[in-house]
């Protein structure tokens, strides 16, 4: 009878055994914190008002029988993700000393079994008031000919405020307004972070000279009060000068006590100075003090550039920076080349052959290097030719060259490097050339080509080089999107072979794969293996087993205009969305996009996930389209961006079973590539992983991502692009931002994934953007990691290009595994910003016919063609659209 009852609860009220009527899941929610207002808004939505700092109490009233469970959850993830002090699982939701970022819509979702759950939300909107930032510009223009100059004063009072601050200007006591006299103007600027209001003094006069108070009020709202900054503006008001004890680039010997001045020679008010250390922290002992920065006994890990800054708000801070380089050498390494012209990988008789010798210093530029045969110094001769800097290898590289290799060239090579005069140790390499040198080769013994191991175990995969020398191993990840391995690098390097690795994880199964290094050994084509790692798991997710099929329950969501329909695995996703609109829509194609994000319920209830699965198909009928959704990082939050196409389609949300391999393995066709080459290597930018690239930790600002939607509508004029390459508001793209607080010369770097060099050559093709009168410039690097990072230019272009796309197609021939870094330089103002979109990296030499420079893709607006966009969910809408056939 009890079985009959639980089967029958979602269809008809049921009494059972004296348990009482069965009734679904109520919730309402009620504040019981420091709430300033609670009201409701246009569409009915509760908006709750709090103080930045108080305490939130929100509490979810329930009803029903059995009694509901009750969760909280937040927009765009699960509460617990925010607040960890906080029990999500209670009916009452409190967070002490709220902040900024923990504003956002909150939801109470009820569920007792009976019935759909009830899900109720609020919204909390957190006020705040940060203290006003009072900055001074000052500008000297010419008037009639020289005959006499105006100087105009521009005071700046920005701030960061919700609701959005009002601003009051005074001289002394006075309050001044915008038409109160010819010589005052008050105005909001075009391009702003935060509120912000400038006072203008045109033309400056005698009365002029007073002090200027900014006063910001978001009129008490929830008891704020309002605040207040104060500056004087004298005749003598300019903004700092610096100059330095030294020369910009300062080298010294390891041990060496270094002490540099920073002189301030101009400024009023007195300007404060702070030296700064790129990148990373100022060096443990080094006492700044004042304009004087002192690094005692100073070693090579304190090389870098330190940067003295001088500001008191009047222009932009001065800043000097001194490039400190602390002599230093490591890494000695050889090469073995046979005869390149031959394209010989062996060395013989009659061939030439080259041996290579390279060290990592600093400065790199001042190594020597000498070459000794058997104990003796090499002498040059009409055969024996040596190279102090070979230009086809890295820099500062020497070479030894044997022409018609005869069998008394035989015998021990040395290398010696130094520096000359200093204090630093000599670095030698030896290299051995007889018949008996040989290329390597790489195998995997016997039974070792599949590891498998139990998750929390050791594991160990080994590959055997044979050959003279036996160059280091280097290992990677075959099957993963741009990962990395336990050590955090995408290459680590083993002198016997061996990858061990140490308490394994279910992340951590997949292909392996070794190769020869180019160094310490033959520079010719890496050998390459691979071995195949599987973790199994320790238990099962709530005791299902690897064989069993999991159930699913379904869960619908309020309607979209192209109906989804949700299914809730035993790991028990919920969903949340902002809005039922489509992301994208193209009505033409009847394609649109969604957004999905779901949480994960009581995430540390169960083992960790690997994979979601996707299937989309039509209403009444059978067929499906699967694709797996890998778990990339431990995070509650996962999105999903499938295209579905009408009519209405349903995808399905199921659970993998934790031992099956092909999850992991299987290629995702529904996230844009973080790993080139593959059939479609063109980056688009469309997703927030941006293909893998990352920003360099060592330029002066980042690269931002954004489209025609996201732009802020207060940015600069007269700069930068309307929309990407694809002309449409939802196309992303890569761009600059060249407004303050940036300055001349400052870069920023954006870094691709590491390749392995499969190619002698590569094409990079891309789109760049550079519209302003104060472009700077845009350049491409590619950073070696054959022996070491070393970057290289191969691209530049600077100055206004017009307000148009152009394409650019860039022949690369790296040596070895390597990385394309794009570099944008910022010119002499603001109106500077450059883009870059739909870049591209595929084998083989660029095309012989480069892209007309007039022949470019015009804004929108113009009337003119566009070439189109490739849509970067392509695959799955022909899957889709066969399904609809």
């Amino acid at each position: 009878m009890e079985v009959t009852c639980l089967l029958l609860l979602a269809l008809i009220p049921f009494h059972c055994r004296g348990q009482g009527v069965y009734a679904p899941a109520q919730a309402q929610i009620v504040h019981a914190g420091q709430a300033c207002v609670v009201k409701e808004d246009n569409i009915s939505e509760r908006v709750y008002t709090i103080r930045e700092g108080d305490t939130l109490v929100l509490q979810c009233l329930v009803t029903g029988h059995p009694r509901p469970q009750v969760r909280w959850t937040k927009t765009a993830g699960s509460a617990s993700d925010k607040f960890q002090e906080t029990s999500v699982f209670n009916e009452t939701l409190r967070i002490e000393r709220i902040a900024r970022t923990q504003g956002g819509r909150y939801y109470c979702k009820a569920e007792n079994g009976v019935g759909v759950p009830a899900i109720k939300s609020i919204r909390v909107d957190v006020q705040y008031l940060d203290e006003p930032v009072l900055t001074v510009h000052q500008t000297v223009s010419d008037v009639r000919g020289n005959f006499y100059q105006e100087k105009t004063v521009f005071l700046r009072c920005t701030v960061n405020s919700n609701p959005p601050a009002r601003f009051i200007w005074k001289r002394g006591s006075d309050t001044l307004s915008h038409n109160q006299d010819n010589g005052v103007d008050i105005y909001e600027p075009l391009y702003t972070q935060g509120e912000t209001k400038v006072l203008k003094l045109k033309n400056l006069r005698p009365q002029d000279y007073a002090s200027y108070t900014c006063q910001v009020s978001v009129r008490n709202v929830c008891g704020v009060p309002d605040k207040a900054v104060t500056f004087r503006l004298t005749n003598t008001t300019a903004p700092p000068a610096l100059k330095l004890s030294v020369n910009e680039t300062l080298v010294v010997n390891p041990g060496e006590n270094v002490t540099v001045q920073c002189l301030l020679t101009g400024g009023d008010p007195l300007p404060q100075l702070q030296w700064s250390h790129g990148p990373g922290p100022l060096p443990l002992g080094a006492l700044a003090q004042g304009g004087t920065l002192s690094i005692p006994s100073v070693q090579a890990r304190d090389s870098g550039y330190y940067n003295c800054t001088a500001t008191n708000n009047v222009g932009n801070p001065a800043k000097k920076t001194v490039n400190l380089l602390v002599r230093s050498m490591k890494n000695a390494t050889f090469q073995i080349t046979p005869d390149v012209i031959k394209e010989s990988e062996n060395i013989q008789l009659g061939q030439d052959l080259k041996l290579s010798c390279h060290v990592d210093a600093v400065p790199q530029e001042k190594v020597t290097y000498q070459w000794f045969k058997n104990g003796k110094p090499a002498r040059m001769s009409k055969r024996l030719l040596v190279t102090r800097n070979d230009p086809e290898l890295p820099a500062v590289t020497s070479s030894l060259e044997l022409i018609d290799l005869h069998f008394s060239d035989y015998g021990t090579y040395l290398c010696v490097a130094s520096f000359p005069g200093a204090p630093v140790p000599d670095l030698s390499v030896e290299v051995n050339i007889s018949s008996e040198t040989v290329p390597p080769t790489i195998s995997v013994p016997k039974g070792r080509a599949v590891v498998t191991v139990r998750e929390g175990s050791p594991a160990e995969l080994q590959c055997e080089v044979r050959g003279k020398p036996r160059p280091p191993v280097l290992w990677s990840r075959v099957d993963k999107e741009a990962a990395l391995l336990p050590s955090g690098l995408p290459l680590e390097e083993t002198p016997d072979g061996k990858l061990r690795l140490e308490h394994v994880s279910r992340q951590l199964s997949g292909t392996y794969r070794c190769q020869t290094a180019r160094y310490n050994g033959f520079n010719v084509r890496p050998r390459e293996a691979q071995v195949q790692l599987n973790v199994q798991c320790e238990s099962h997710p709530l005791g299902t087993a690897p064989s069993q099929p999991s159930h699913f329950k379904p869960l619908l969501l309020r309607p979209w205009p192209q109906r989804l329909q949700m299914e809730d695995s035993l790991f028990s996703p919920e969903f949340y969305f902002d809005t039922p609109n489509p992301t994208r829509s193209h009505k033409l194609s009847k394609n649109y996009s969604y957004v999905l994000q779901w949480t994960q319920r009581e995430p540390d209830a169960v083992d960790p996930l690997l994979n979601y699965r996707l299937s989309v198909r039509q209403l009444n009928q059978h067929n499906a389209v699967v694709k797996a959704i890998p778990v990339r990082r431990v995070e509650n939050l996962l999105r999903g961006r499938p295209p579905l196409q009408p009519p209405h389609m349903v995808p399905e949300l199921g659970a993998p079973h934790c031992a099956v391999s092909s999850f992991v393995t299987e290629p995702d066709s529904l996230s844009p590539p973080h790993s080139w080459p593959n059939a479609d290597n063109t980056c688009h930018f469309e997703d927030e992983k941006i293909c893998g690239y990352t920003q360099d930790l060592t330029d002066n600002f980042d690269w931002t991502r954004q489209n025609a939607l996201t732009q802020n509508p207060k940015r600069s004029p007269n700069t930068g692009p309307p929309t990407d390459i694809s002309g449409t508001p939802e196309g992303y793209y890569m761009f600059i931002e060249t407004s303050r607080p940036r300055e001349l010369g400052d870069r920023a770097r954006l870094v691709s994934p590491l390749y392995n060099a499969s190619a002698k050559f590569y094409c990079v093709s891309f789109f760049y953007h550079m519209y302003g009168k104060h472009i700077g410039s845009l350049n491409l690097l590619v950073r070696s990691r054959n022996k070491g990072p070393l970057d290289t230019h191969a691209w530049s272009l600077s100055g206004n290009k017009g307000n148009v796309w152009q394409q650019a197609h860039v022949p690369i021939n790296p040596s070895g595994p390597f990385q394309i870094i794009f570099e944008g330089v910022r010119g002499s103002g603001y109106l500077g910003d450059i883009a870059i979109d739909d870049v591209t990296l595929k084998k083989g030499e660029c095309p012989r016919k480069q892209m007309d420079p007039n022949k470019v893709v015009v804004m929108p607006g113009s009337g003119a063609p566009r070439q189109p966009h490739p849509q970067l969910w392509g695959p799955v809408a022909v899957f889709l659209l066969a399904l609809q056939r």
